[in-house]
């Protein structure tokens, strides 16, 4: 991750430098990487029409400044065995966003947290083998969390995901 230089020319860790702004290359790129996080870089610099070496420095770029955080596969949970999956609403005590955010990380089939406005504080997504480890999951360990004032678990009967792919093109995503 890239640092910050300080007033005093030191670097502050973990801080990214200013977004520098994208142009239309940069967000086709996105867009085709998006859509296959493994195209080669001779695949994007063709279909952007710019050289290789544009296209590496481009991409290095866009690392760099934290527009692109990793490259990951879509999962078929189901499939994967994991054939239960909710969406767990978390009340939270004030000011305890990052205590409760670190534990809820490290819970098995936890795939996305966020920190919300409304009547609940956290939505939690996750993704278990069956509905007796979701339950486990929230009654031994989600509202064993000291923070977590109240919970309440939405089961997910079929997902779709709308991340460009080979049958979503990426001007719909």
């Amino acid at each position: 991750m890239a640092a910050e230089q300080m007033a005093d020319g030191s670097e502050e860790p973990g801080r990214l430098p200013p977004a520098r702004p994208l142009d239309a290359i940069d967000r086709d790129i996105l867009r085709l990487l998006q859509t296959d996080g493994r195209a080669s870089i001779r695949s994007v610099a063709d279909r952007v029409h710019v050289s290789r070496a544009n296209a590496y420095a481009r991409i290095n770029r866009l690392i760099e400044d934290g527009v692109i955080q990793g490259f990951s596969a879509r999962v078929n949970h189901e499939r994967a065995g994991q054939g239960a999956s909710a969406y767990i609403t978390l009340k939270i005590v004030q000011n305890s966003w990052r205590t409760v955010r670190e534990q809820l990380q490290a819970l098995p089939g936890a795939t996305h947290i966020a920190l919300v406005s409304g009547d609940f504080d956290v939505l939690l997504l996750v993704h278990t083998p069956d509905n007796r480890t979701l339950r486990e999951l929230v009654l031994t360990r989600i509202q064993a969390i000291p923070e977590v004032l109240s919970t309440r678990t939405l089961l997910v009967f079929e997902e779709t995901d709308l991340a460009p792919g080979p049958d979503r093109p990426a001007e719909l995503a």
